[in-house]
């Protein structure tokens, strides 16, 4: 060290550091990023910094050896800046903050770096940090140990002037065009004091093209009225979904008056604030969790035989995303045995299971098809430990590891994503090595993780199975993969996305709309349901109680007399066509699956009966969840869905908040069919609003519907007597072939029916035109 440098350096250390020198806006170039073309050539990076310091000796005698000379300052961080390659801004800037503190004897410094158009539709992204002498050891300041990136409490993670497009406003002309609004963002990673942090490595949590993409993608099919629900939303996304700790959002509407040049909103929010409000929320959330707590219920034999699920254990802080397949023996059965075996114990509890897929074998061709799925636990087992019950839960179901790799197994369980860490021994490799190319893996894994990002190739779910599915097409263009969504129906394996399932009606009522009193005995009716499976039906739906508009409801017991023997009596002579319980008491399901049903038809999608969602979770069976306002007497005078008459919209977010309740309460997604509830509390219009917009429910990648296997049940309704002036219910055959070939085109994945044998050509003939 000069002697000159050990006079400014012995002349800043004893004053107090309340001055700054700044540098403002400089440009240097630089490769940083982990695109392939961020890698290929330099970038403009701007550079803003500002040293914390003393001036006072130099301002005295006006000699600069007692400063920091700032042109000393700028050639050094431009002559690193221009050398270097980074992958992330955050290990650009604290790079800069340690040749400053260690070249320039900075004793403190703040590093902004600027990266233009990191992002598509914004001005900018970046990083701002603060740092210390302190901050470092000697060896991470002269470089010779590896520096790891880490976030202190002043850091923060920006994106200036996002600009999206968006509905939003209270005035009528806001609501019906899309204008544009600007984003600006504030992450505040907080303190990371973790031991084994890699140089030069950012987690999802803190990388802005993950924060931003998450956010644009929900706001962008958003519908605002103000600009605070707006503001709260992003935060709120960024919170719950991105997992940032803290964030402060400013949103400004640049057309809100015509004389400023923008107004708009900027608030700061938490994981607390959040929680806190979760938690003022929770009697309103916990769904079958809190069904103990229904008067009288609680000692009901029903109550002892279901699941308790409480809110998930605090304790279980790890989220990990699995990958299950099975392909020897019942191999939905298999995967579901596989879920409740991980659940022995209180350390793991899966909160959400994708939809089931049959995928043909890869690798090792000649063996049976799989049945494909994906979970989300969580657990506070460590990655080995779970490992550990996983391989455990393998070998009791039967896997033999003695066998040829890929081969034939009754269950195969992979850990794909452990939190957001990277993790390799002899025994497991986390994020799984093989996911970003298997297809049968990401398909499954979209469907409950496609917003997440995976550690090490920075691009989410859904984007890794785009670029897979865009791999493929290229190298065998017009080939068809041969993977199928599936639902598992009285031990087979359906595939509903290849045909239109025929549901036929079987009511055992003498009060029916339609066929009230027709099938009133189990004799008549076992006649019956042999005669819509020789017409084609793929379900037979058996109802013990009419749910038309003023019917009057029954007991549990008369409804439980009228439904469970006649499928004793189906059963007891071989019949073996899946059958279908349409009713919305649990006790009436619990009974009805016990004699041999094979499906829950729930009119009121959980609503009615508290005790419901515990009794398809307890069976595992698949649910029909309609939806439905008030009860039969009531239902036809709530049919005001506001001033826009959007039933279709009210359709999906009440139907989504029930699936979410049936998921919670351990219902597996796959067993999971939406019914829009054509006629019920809908009039004639309303009814055919929904088949004009059914493909918003069934198609439209912002539904939250979409993906699963619709059901619509317009047979013989009242808009098709209304349309073809018909009031004879039994004649409108031709009027419900009509309305099943609009649910069809629709994406209907099942209609309900009385007619089934005129109907059957009708779905065939639809099928072959629009399932393509």
């Amino acid at each position: 060290m000069s002697a000159a440098e050990h006079t400014k350096e012995d002349a800043v250390v004893d004053l107090p550091m309340t001055d700054k020198i700044c540098i403002k806006d400089l440009t240097v170039r630089n490769i940083i990023g982990v695109d392939a073309w961020e890698r290929s050539k330099r970038q403009p990076i701007i550079i803003n910094l500002v040293v914390y310091t003393s001036v006072s000796q130099a301002g005295d005698t006006d000699h600069l050896p007692y400063s920091i000379h700032y042109g000393i300052l700028c050639k050094t961080v431009e002559a690193h800046s221009e050398k270097s390659e980074f992958r992330s801004v955050e290990a650009l800037a604290d790079s800069i903050a340690r040749v400053v503190i260690s070249k320039c004897h900075a004793p403190k410094i703040t590093v902004r770096i600027d990266k233009p158009r990191a992002l598509l539709h914004a001005a900018s992204a970046g990083v701002e940090i603060t740092r210390s002498r302190s901050d470092y050891t000697e060896g991470e300041l002269t470089g010779t140990v590896p520096c790891p990136v880490r976030f202190n409490q002043h850091d923060i993670i920006f994106v200036k002037d996002l600009k999206l497009s968006c509905i939003i406003g209270v005035n009528p002309w806001e609501r019906e065009e899309e204008q544009l609004v600007v984003l600006n963002l504030q992450i505040y990673p907080g303190m990371d004091d973790t031991p084994d942090r890699k140089a030069d490595y950012v987690s999802s949590t803190h990388n802005y093209r993950t924060i931003v993409r998450t956010i644009t993608k929900y706001i962008e099919a958003s519908s605002y009225k103000t600009v605070e629900a707006f503001v709260t939303s992003v935060a709120r996304i960024a919170i719950e979904k991105c997992h940032v700790s803290k964030i402060t959002v400013k949103m400004e509407k640049p057309s809100a008056i015509v004389f400023a040049g923008s107004a708009g909103v900027e608030i700061t929010r938490d994981r607390a604030f959040f929680a806190s409000a979760a938690a003022a929320n929770k009697t309103h959330t916990r769904g079958i969790s809190s069904i103990s707590t229904i008067p009288g219920f609680g000692n009901t034999p029903l109550a002892s035989t279901l699941p308790k699920r409480g809110p998930v254990p605090a304790s279980l802080s790890h989220e990990v995303y699995l990958a299950l397949g099975s392909n020897l023996g019942d191999s939905a059965a298999n995967l579901t045995n596989a879920l409740n075996m991980l659940e022995q114990g209180d350390r793991v509890r899966v909160v959400d299971t994708s939809f089931l897929y049959e995928t043909p074998p890869m690798y090792v061709t000649d063996q049976p098809p799989f049945l494909n799925a994906a979970c989300k636990i969580r657990t506070d087992l460590e990655p080995l430990e779970l490992l550990k019950k996983i391989k455990d839960i393998e070998a009791e179901m039967g896997r033999d590891f003695n066998t040829i790799r890929n081969g034939p197994r009754p269950i195969d369980i992979d850990i794909l994503l452990y939190d957001s860490i990277e993790y390799k021994d002899d025994t497991l490799t986390i994020p799984h090595i093989a996911m970003q190319e298997r297809e049968f893996v990401l398909r499954p894994l979209c469907d409950i993780a496609k917003d997440v990002e995976h550690p090490k190739l920075y691009r989410h779910i859904s984007q890794l199975l785009s670029q897979l599915l865009l791999k493929q097409e290229e190298a065998s263009p017009g080939s068809d993969s041969n993977i199928h969504k599936s639902l598992p129906l009285r031990h087979k394996i359906v595939h509903w996305d290849a045909k239109t399932l025929i549901m036929g009606i079987l009511n055992t009522t003498p009060d029916s709309f339609s066929d009230g009193g027709d099938y009133s005995t189990a004799e008549a009716a076992a006649l019956r349901a042999q005669q819509l499976i020789d017409d084609g039906a793929d379900i037979i739906d058996i109802g013990g109680m009419s749910t038309r508009p003023n019917s009057e409801e029954i007991s549990e017991e008369e409804e439980i007399r009228r439904v469970v023997p006649v499928i004793q009596l189906l059963r007891a002579r071989g019949f073996e066509a899946p059958i279908s319980v349409d009713t919305f008491r649990a006790v009436v399901a619990d009974k009805a699956i016990e004699a041999g049903a094979d499906l829950i038809n729930d009119v009121s999608a959980g609503k009615r009966d508290p005790a419901m969602y515990g009794v398809m979770a307890k069976w595992n069976v698949p649910v029909c969840l309609m939806h439905m306002r008030g009860d039969s007497k009531t239902m036809m005078s709530q049919t005001d869905y506001g001033a826009k008459n959007d039933v279709v919209g009210e359709i999906g977010r009440d139907l989504s908040k029930s699936i979410q309740r049936a998921i919670a309460a351990g219902v597996h997604r796959w067993n999971i069919i939406p019914d829009p509830g054509i006629g019920f509390a809908k009039d004639s219009e309303q009814s055919l609003q929904v088949l004009r917009r059914l493909p918003e429910l069934t198609q439209s990648a912002t539904s939250p519907l979409v993906g699963y296997p619709c059901l619509v049940g317009p047979s013989r309704k009242a808009f098709i007597g209304h349309l073809t002036q018909q009031p004879d219910a039994t004649k409108r055959t031709w009027g419900t072939a009509a309305a099943c070939t609009a649910s069809v085109a629709g994406g209907a994945g099942i209609v309900r029916v009385h007619d089934v044998k005129e109907i059957r050509d009708v779905v065939k003939v639809a099928d072959a035109i629009w399932r393509v």
